[in-house]
């Protein structure tokens, strides 16, 4: 399944989006270079904070995935297929609601819009790994500063490039200086991003990232040009090929001296951090992220399923592979990071680094110290490329089926390619200002605040509307009629009551503990973390402000029936055909040619396919999510 930000499921948002999949996706197939998506916060000079709180990460994240992750995963797989509609069209379960499918158009918009910007930067290293030596392995660059040193300078592999201040034992430098330089993040920071000193500060925009960013669009475009039919076969491999490489990074790493150190720094927890709210946030964060939830696409994809296909099948297959995969890339990273401790001789936790700094800077600084390293850097970064495509694509197909159906004539039927095109465009547009060099800025602004708190605030209204709106009892008997069985009874308590409740608290403490951002060293202004604010409450402000849109157009006297009129489902909600409409929803009279009802598809060349929704958009049976 699509969703994603590599560590996550390398094939779901690396770490991120699935790049939760590029730094704890991205969803669907999201992915997170780490096991979990290392939790946000202020990096210390030697990057203890982030590999600390990861440490203590792994219990977190199991707790979540079982009481949140996988029912949430159910949820909305079943919620999709039993009603054949994207993330807007469901709401016909209780209208009133349906801002909360706006709401995930909302996310799904601005994840879509960064999430392209770190595929290109993997591109970007992609490309420049081309070559006999890495550009990031030395000091005698013209972009390297005074204090840049290198773990191969030091080691005289420079062919008397070698600055002379440079001490020859760089151990003995590193414990000397917290402030060390490596290459690879001057390379990052001073020469990919040419990073400005401040967010308002946008400079130039980087001319090889802005190409970079066609390139990733183009290849979005062209994969979706025919809907889930081209990108369920692309899939095939974007989901599978990063399985191969991290299979063979892995062999590679654990192989090397000092992987064991590294592993069991992996594998050791710190029970001490357990009790910090922030970890649990964090680890609920990362399983919205790997799993997708509450962006849309898993509703999107899973309208595509035939009706009776057992998603909760999936769902359980799905959800233990995904952190199965996080576990197992965990293992590939510090077996590396540990290599490259045991190489430096300081402590992994000096190595180890969270957000873009792993994906883009601590990992491949690693790969430099590698024999053949152009090669193992350009198997990395086409990993990267891949899993960060496997979570575009589902994002830019949540947007565009919500439109289709939304509209629902026939023409946008037709002309679905046209949809797909524009909003590619319109992605590329507003991703150029990401490219600036204030750009990292905005986009770790947009990834701690568009696409966090609001997910868990979307999750859990959607649980509660659906629960207690339209009734626990009639989506259970909706599931069955859909399944053969109603969903389990651990499944039944969590969708009423634990999941709702975990999420609940998790958002307040998290409140109680937020912390501004900061990157690196640099503090974000108060307005820049008003704007983080906005764009956060933008999604959320979409569900009260459709549900009082509704509620003034609904029919009634009186302000109490208005309610119950907006809330109770339409009269097309149920089954997308006629053959799967039973019980409650068996029509008491049958359609006849003179009714003008539409029980067919709509396309002659789709004839084939008896899913229809309700609106008239068709659903492609035989895909798969």
């Amino acid at each position: 399944m699509s969703g994603g930000h590599a560590c996550s499921s390398l094939s779901a948002h690396l770490g991120w989006p699935q790049l939760t999949d590029l730094w704890p996706p991205p969803p669907q197939n999201r992915m997170v270079l780490c096991p979990a998506r290392p939790p946000r916060g202020t990096r210390t000079s030697n990057g203890a904070t982030g590999a600390t709180r990861s440490r203590a990460f792994m219990f977190p994240y199991f707790i979540m995935l079982i009481f949140c992750g996988i029912p949430l995963f159910f949820m909305e797989l079943s919620f999709g297929q039993f009603a054949s509609q994207g993330c807007l069209g469901v709401w016909r379960i209780s209208p009133m609601f349906k801002g909360v499918g706006y709401g995930m158009m909302v996310v799904s918009t601005y994840i879509g819009i960064y999430y392209n910007v770190v595929i290109c930067i993997a591109f970007y290293y992609f490309f420049s790994s081309m070559t006999h030596v890495l550009p990031w392995a030395y000091c005698n660059n013209p972009w390297n500063s005074p204090d840049c040193a290198g773990v191969l300078d030091a080691s005289n592999l420079t062919n008397g490039s070698q600055p002379a201040s440079l001490p020859s034992n760089l151990s003995h430098l590193l414990n000397r200086t917290l402030q060390r330089t490596s290459p690879s993040e001057e390379y990052w920071r001073l020469y990919v991003l040419k990073l400005s000193n401040d967010i308002g500060n946008f400079g130039e925009v980087r001319l090889p990232l802005l190409g970079c960013l066609g390139v990733s669009w183009v290849v979005v475009f062209l994969c979706l040009i025919r809907g889930v039919k081209s990108s369920g076969k692309v899939v095939y491999f974007t989901a599978t090929f990063p399985y191969v490489v991290l299979t063979i990074l892995f062999v590679r790493g654990v192989t090397l001296e000092g992987a064991f150190t590294g592993i069991m720094y992996y594998l050791t927890p710190q029970w001490d951090k357990i009790l910090e709210a922030k970890v649990w946030g964090d680890a609920a964060s990362q399983i919205f992220y790997s799993l997708g939830c509450a962006w849309g696409g898993l509703i999107t994809m899973a309208s595509y399923n035939k009706f009776h296909n057992n998603c909760y099948r999936d769902s359980i297959i799905i959800s233990i592979t995904n952190c199965a995969t996080s576990v197992y890339a965990g293992f590939v990273i510090f077996s590396i990071l540990g290599f490259m401790a045991s190489h430096l001789g300081v402590d992994v936790s000096r190595v180890a680094d969270h957000g873009p700094g792993l994906a883009f800077v601590a990992y491949p600084e690693a790969l430099t110290l590698l024999p053949i390293s152009p090669l193992w850097s350009l198997l990395f970064f086409f990993m990267l490329i891949l899993l960060g495509l496997g979570t575009q694509f589902c994002l830019l197909e949540t947007l565009v089926t919500a439109i289709v159906d939304e509209v629902g004539n026939e023409w946008i039927l037709q002309k679905k390619t046209y949809v797909t095109l524009g909003v590619a465009v319109a992605g590329f547009l507003l991703g150029i200002p990401l490219t600036s060099q204030a750009g990292i800025y905005w986009l770790l602004l947009m990834d701690n605040y568009a696409a966090s708190f609001s997910l868990v605030v979307i999750s859990c209204i959607m649980c509660v509307s659906i629960m207690y709106i339209y009734g626990h009892q009639k989506y259970f008997q909706d599931i069955q009629m859909m399944l053969g069985f109603p969903p389990p009874f651990f499944f039944q308590i969590c969708w009423r009551f634990v999941s709702p409740a975990i999420i609940f608290f998790i958002l307040i403490f998290t409140v109680i503990q937020y912390q501004p951002i900061t990157y690196n060293h640099y503090q974000y202004p108060g307005w820049a973390v008003a704007v983080g604010f906005l764009m956060a409450l933008s999604s959320v402000i979409c569900i009260p402000i459709y549900a009082l849109f509704q509620l003034c157009r609904t029919d009634g006297d009186t302000l109490l029936q208005r309610l119950k009129n907006a809330t109770k489902p339409s009269r097309d909600w149920g089954p997308a055909l006629l053959e799967h409409r039973t019980g409650r929803y068996a029509p008491t009279i049958l359609p006849s040619p003179e009714d003008g009802l539409e029980v067919q598809p709509l396309h002659p060349d789709k004839a084939q396919i008896p899913m229809v929704g309700s609106n008239g958009s068709s659903r492609l049976q035989d895909s798969r999510i």
